[in-house]
């Protein structure tokens, strides 16, 4: 499990964005303009083992040569491209809901994670980036022996009788 610090200043801008991003899209009327401009952010899965963290990016219609998976400095960014493919043959367009730009999402990592093996596999538009766990960070299991310095009752006993 990933421990973050809660930063109120982070989720207020996170704010700001979502409610300028809405006033952007307001004024926007034409369909060459939604189809061109509009943008989208992939939706993501992040589960973790004892192994490594594993992330999943919906990313359907992105061709995989227009995906980028960088880390530097701890920091894990996905930045990708879906174009709209219009046929040469003009269409009447009844209604556009899919979304389609760039996008760029990005991720702090823990110091736990080695940033030196990173796994990224695309297929059926989910792009799962596997991220590998220092050997420290990895839960080991630690055996308890049992010492000799045991005492028994019956030696316990005559430690006692001697010591009357």
């Amino acid at each position: 499990m990933v421990i973050t610090r809660w930063d109120p200043f982070r989720e207020l801008s996170s704010l700001q964005n979502r409610v300028n991003s809405l006033f952007q899209d307001y004024g926007r009327s034409t369909q060459e303009e939604l189809t061109t401009s509009g943008s989208f952010v992939p939706a993501v899965d992040v589960y973790e083992d004892e192994h490594k963290v594993t992330l999943k990016l919906e990313v359907p219609g992105v061709k995989q040569e227009d995906l980028d998976v960088q880390v530097e400095n701890q920091t894990l960014t996905v930045r990708g491209q879906r174009t709209f493919e219009k046929e040469e043959k003009e269409e009447n367009f009844q209604r556009i809901e899919r979304r389609y730009g760039s996008f760029s999402r990005s991720f702090t990592l823990p110091p736990t994670i080695s940033t030196e093996s990173v796994k990224a596999d695309y297929e059926n538009g989910v792009l799962k980036i596997e991220l590998a766990k220092r050997e420290e960070a990895k839960p080991k299991q630690i055996k308890v022996g049992v010492g000799s310095g045991k005492k028994t009752l019956d030696g316990a006993k005559s430690e006692a009788k001697s010591a009357a």
